[in-house]
This record gives C-alpha cells, sequence and structure tokens, in this order.
C-alpha cells in the first residue's frame, strides 16, 4: 500500500494510501500538506499508514518543522496517528473547534490543542485557513472543515467521499454520482434537516479546489459540485420523511396496510 504524493496546489500537498479491501473497489485515505511558514497537516490517517505516510511527508518538510495538526473529525482514520505525529513533530499543535477539543480531543490529545472558534481564521504564514464547524455534516458533532483562503482550497473531509482509486486530481470528471454511491453502499451522513443547507454555505464560498479525504482532489466547478452533492442528500432526507410518515400513517390506521 505505497503512498504517493501530489501537489494539487501551490504548496498543497496530497498524500494518498489506496487500501484494498474497504468496500467493492478498495479506498483511498488522504491527506494534506500545506507548506507554509508554519506548516499544517490536514487528516493524520489512521495508526498503521502513520509509517508510509510520514516517510512521504518527510519528503516535502522535515517532520520537526510541521506547526499545526488538524481534520475533520474526530475518527481514526481522521485522527488514529495523531499522538503519532505530535511524537514526531514536537513543536506541533492540535488545531481544532472548541467543540471537538472539549468533547474528545483535550482527553485524547497528548499534548493540549488549541481550541478554535468557528469561522475563526489561523495565519499560519502564507496561507490563512478558516475553520468552518459543519455538525453532523457528514458525521459527529464536532464535525468541521478547513478552507485555504489564499489557494481557495476547501479540505472538505469526508463529503463527496467515493470508492475506488482515482487519480490524484480531477478536473471534468462527475464526482457526485460516485458520491452518493458511496452513500448508498455505506450510509454514513447524519441525515438532518441541516444537511443540505450547511453544504450550500460551503458551496457560496466558490472554492478553486476540493481536497477529499476518500477519492480525488477536484479541480472542477467546486461550487456546483457541492450543490449537486446537497440535493442529492435533500432528496434523501425527503424520502426517509416520506417513508417515516407513511409507516405513521400505517400503524394509526391498519386499514392502510391493506
Amino acid at each position: 500500500m505505497p503512498t504517493t504524493t501530489y501537489e494539487i496546489s501551490e504548496r498543497v500537498y496530497r498524500f494518498s494510501t489506496w487500501v484494498p479491501g474497504v468496500g467493492p473497489d478498495g479506498l483511498t485515505f488522504n491527506q494534506y500538506l500545506i507548506d507554509a511558514d508554519e506548516p499544517l497537516l490536514f487528516h493524520c490517517g489512521p495508526r498503521a499508514l502513520f509509517g508510509a505516510v510520514s516517510e512521504a511527508v518527510a519528503r516535502i518538510v522535515p517532520l520537526e518543522r510541521l506547526r499545526w495538526i488538524s481534520f475533520g473529525h474526530v475518527e481514526a482514520d481522521e485522527c488514529g496517528s495523531m499522538n503519532q505525529w505530535l511524537a514526531a513533530a514536537p513543536h506541533a499543535e492540535v488545531a481544532f473547534g472548541r467543540f471537538g477539543c472539549l468533547l474528545s480531543l483535550n482527553d485524547m490529545a497528548d499534548r493540549a490543542p488549541r481550541a478554535l472558534a468557528d469561522d475563526e481564521v489561523l495565519d499560519i504564514g502564507g496561507h490563512r485557513l478558516r475553520v468552518i464547524s459543519t455538525p453532523h455534516v457528514p458525521h459527529g458533532a464536532e464535525a468541521q472543515v478547513l478552507y485555504d483562503e489564499t489557494t481557495r482550497v476547501l479540505f472538505c473531509g469526508d463529503l463527496l467521499a467515493q470508492g475506488g482509486d482515482p487519480p490524484a486530481l480531477v478536473h471534468a470528471s462527475d464526482i457526485v454520482a460516485p458520491a452518493m454511491a458511496a452513500e448508498a453502499a455505506f450510509g454514513g451522513t447524519a441525515l438532518t434537516p441541516n444537511t443540505a443547507p450547511t453544504i450550500r454555505r460551503l458551496a457560496q464560498l466558490s472554492p478553486r479546489t476540493l481536497g477529499l479525504m476518500h477519492g480525488p482532489a477536484y479541480a472542477g466547478d467546486c461550487a456546483a459540485a457541492l450543490h449537486g452533492l446537497a440535493d442529492g442528500y435533500a432528496e434523501l432526507f425527503d424520502a426517509a420523511l416520506y417513508d417515516a410518515s407513511t409507516a405513521e400513517a400505517a400503524h394509526a390506521d391498519p386499514t392502510r396496510r391493506r
């Protein structure tokens, strides 16, 4: 399972490891390095991949130069190796939203994390990174994304996740249909009234590139892709409401079951 490296934007690197046996076509696990005055790693990866990923990152910057570590939510493939990174990078701090720090990271991280407010900007020297809270989009209450205002790269975590081993960077591909197919297979997204509106709010950023956790980086019409994803989840939510209301009506009136 070699880890590949690709520069998706100026001094923004994607590290990707394709792991077979996850779903029918395997799954890529991606991390992103922003090589700034204070380098930031977005996604740590699971502990089992630390050796391969850290070797790839070290070919771009010495690990001891890493200053910040962040991720989309608290989950093994996002932050399983967090403490391994903290040990390898003695000056690094985890930067994460306040709620996630309170909920998990104040206890889980070997060094105290830097708690960030929603919409706070972290200036890492040459890149300005805005943390955007996205509760339950796609997973836990602490979920967030990171937006690089300098390069207009949106590091969007598990949003638009797809299976297989796609190219590192795509431009004209349809990334919504594979994402909805993955959602049908795994059912990993929390469907709430806020799911689609939260994704549409991200589309308003008009990002130039999307850094996916599972799948390619995407440099096509990012706003359209996010709106397409929001449409897909809105349809799923409406269908779930319809099924629930139909079941409730059938329970209240047994004759409707015939």
